[in-house]
């Protein structure tokens, strides 16, 4: 489906997977996405508070300290066996969370989906490196991260309606079932010959060297500001306005329209604005709306829209800088995605503490403020790398 809106100057290979890679990643992200917005609801089935579950959170997202090593070695795999790894890695990942008989072993399940997860993301990235050129890279990274704001659109929305019906729990299996179904999928459809790189750059480092390192700076701020409410949206909705599983899975449901847009957007406009600033105008859009989140969360509507807006700015952020991740270290694009996700995870990770705590304290002023600072530093750093030679490191 996705594959009939590219003509011929693209890969066969990309115009005839790239309908079934993207949704298998919206399943993986689904499963991702599940837990930050009903963190208080599968709390309370554990007894503990979000405090508690903030910090099993965040221990699962130090996985991605792994992902720089996890990319060296996804560049050494096909792409089919680092696709179908992460796959059945999140599986297993949900069972456990789906079985856990305390907050401990939920939180080890959450760390194993968090940390397979990344084999899948970082072989579709190599996929994408190794079959299309740099100058039609947004394009297509574009179209994949749809799978960000549908897993949150469709996926997220239904394991909420599920959970609101019956449990979590239940919501995770339906998951794995998914998951299983495209375990097949994959296995049959991507190819499974070695890699061959697209663009072979002669002379080009084998690590992130030099004002690369800016890059891997700015995912880990605007993961960073994304976090502080990624883990507290759906606390304060509850806390504040009484929302249950089923209203939070309603406002999941109009942000995930929103990143939508946003990534649809970055598809069609990142390679003609030029990557590096898509990046900053992304992270600078966070910035008001979490100043009126912060301002007027008091109120429902005025929240809600500034809550929808941040998330749209994060979204086209963040796609329009997965295709320079993948450039950093040109003829090994694992490697530098690697890196780049690691510190996005790590920007998680960090901020899933302090945000649940500081939410806690403050009410979610204080982590819309938080993340609107990230998102300034986050702009800072991709115009720092554009002033220095941006992407064009070979």
């Amino acid at each position: 489906m996705l594959g009939r809106g590219l003509d011929d100057s693209f890969d066969p290979e990309i115009r005839r997977n790239i309908t079934a890679v993207t949704a298998a990643r919206l399943v993986t992200n689904s499963c991702y996405r599940f837990a930050p917005p009903f963190l208080a609801i599968i709390a309370k089935g554990f007894n503990a508070s979000i405090e508690d579950i903030g910090i099993a959170l965040a221990i699962s997202e130090l996985t991605g300290l792994t992902s720089p090593m996890a990319g060296r070695l996804v560049d050494r795999l096909t792409h089919r066996t680092s696709m179908l790894l992460g796959l059945i890695g999140t599986a297993l990942g949900c069972v456990i969370a789906a079985l856990a008989p305390n907050l401990v072993v939920f939180g080890i399940g959450v760390a194993v989906l968090a940390l397979t997860k990344q084999s899948f993301d970082l072989g579709l990235g190599s996929w994408i490196a190794d079959h299309v050129k740099y100058e039609q890279r947004g394009r297509i990274v574009g179209l994949t991260e749809t799978s960000w704001a549908l897993g949150l659109l469709v996926g997220v929305s239904a394991m909420g309606v599920i959970t609101a019906l019956s449990s979590w729990r239940v919501a995770y299996w339906v998951g794995i079932g998914s998951l299983v179904f495209f375990i097949v999928i994959i296995a049959g459809r991507i190819n499974s010959e070695p890699r061959a790189t697209h663009e072979h750059v002669h002379g080009a480092p084998k690590r992130i060297t030099g004002h690369a390192w800016l890059v891997v700076a700015t995912m880990f701020c605007i993961m960073a500001s994304a976090q502080n409410l990624f883990v507290t949206f759906g606390a304060w909705l509850e806390d504040d306005f009484g929302f249950g599983a089923a209203r939070i899975s309603a406002v999941g449901f109009l942000v995930g329209g929103i990143e939508l847009v946003a990534s649809t957007s970055s598809a069609r406009l990142t390679d003609s604005w030029g990557k590096e600033n898509s990046i900053a105008l992304g992270a600078l859009l966070i910035v008001p709306s979490g100043i009126l989140l912060a301002l007027g969360g008091s109120n429902m509507a005025i929240g809600v829209t500034a809550v929808i807006i941040y998330f749209m700015g994060f979204e086209f952020s963040v796609v329009s800088l997965l295709p320079v991740a993948t450039q950093l270290v040109p003829n090994n694009p694992g490697a530098g995605l690697g890196w780049v996700l690691g510190a996005g995870t790590v920007g998680r990770a960090v901020m899933s503490r302090v945000a649940t705590t500081s939410y806690t304290e403050y009410g979610i002023g204080a982590p819309a403020l938080i993340g609107a600072a990230f998102a300034v530093l986050g702009a800072a750093c991709i115009l720092a790398f554009r002033r220095r030679g941006g992407a064009h490191l070979g």
